[in-house]
């Protein structure tokens, strides 16, 4: 070889070493240019969403979770793309692997597209309590994006897959500010219903958790073989509608007994439906 074809190699080693190394100083710049800023738009989401009522808190660290890997992925490409790598084949590749994980995890995936939707529509949120009908009963504890945890009003906890809880009818007992407690009572026939009937507005009237409005109704709403059938209704905050109904159970016996209402021998009050 001779000495002009040796300084030719050289020149070419060089201007190849040169351009490699500057490939890499960029990919090394857009890797953490790209990290930094995807935390940084990260912690702004998650910022932007706590401060948001009308976002479930619940949401936020799923939300800060995609925002962060999907800028990842983004910048990812991008340095593979600026080291020579063909993005295309990576990209197929990675649809063709999403792709084979999705078949084999349907189950799951069905769970998430539950969770999301129930973090995105907000039938249920944490610290209510509501009823997943025919699979739990009690306070929501975590709203996850694959299993929803219960804390029962027997105090055990219960576990259920999101996709049991998209697909089930949810009673939500603490959306409203208030609720309706209801009593029924049976007055025996020849016994004075106007005077039971005003003993028993008498008592939610004055009751101290029953609200004034709506308006409180006692009225006689069906009749039985030997009874007519009084129902008492009056609503409360939500709070405390388990002691006003526990209240109106209690004293609705003892207030028409002290009237001179008698009362049939058995099972004189029942709650309703």
């Amino acid at each position: 070889m001779s000495e002009s074809d040796l300084s030719k190699f050289f020149e070419w080693a060089v201007s190849g070493f040169n351009a490699i190394a500057f490939d890499l100083v960029v990919a090394l710049v857009v890797l953490v240019v790209g990290w930094v800023v995807s935390n940084w738009v990260g912690r702004l989401v998650r910022r932007v969403a706590t401060r948001s009522t009308r976002i479930d808190p619940t949401i936020v660290p799923m939300a800060h979770s995609v925002t962060v890997w999907s800028i990842r992925v983004i910048v990812l490409v991008a340095v593979l793309a600026r080291l020579g790598v063909q993005t295309a084949s990576i990209i197929a590749v990675l649809g063709a692997a999403g792709l084979a994980i999705g078949l084999a995890l349907q189950g799951t995936l069905q769970n998430i597209a539950a969770g999301i939707m129930l973090l995105a529509l907000r039938p249920l949120r944490a610290g209510e309590s509501v009823s997943v009908v025919g699979k739990a009963d009690g306070t929501v504890d975590e709203v996850g994006l694959f299993l929803t945890r219960f804390k029962q009003f027997d105090g055990t906890y219960i576990t259920l897959p999101n996709s049991l809880i998209w697909g089930s009818p949810i009673l939500n007992f603490s959306r409203h500010d208030t609720r309706r407690a209801e009593i029924q009572v049976l007055v025996p026939y020849g016994e004075d219903i106007d005077l039971a009937l005003a003993e028993l507005r008498a008592m939610v009237d004055t009751h101290e958790l029953a609200l004034k409005d709506p308006e409180p109704l006692v009225m006689v709403s069906g009749y039985r073989d030997n009874a007519m059938l009084v129902t008492v209704r009056a609503w409360a905050a939500a709070a405390n509608w388990f002691d006003l109904q526990n209240d109106m159970n209690r004293q609705a016996q003892r207030v028409l007994k002290a009237a001179g209402v008698e009362l049939p021998p058995s099972r004189p009050v029942h709650v309703g439906a």
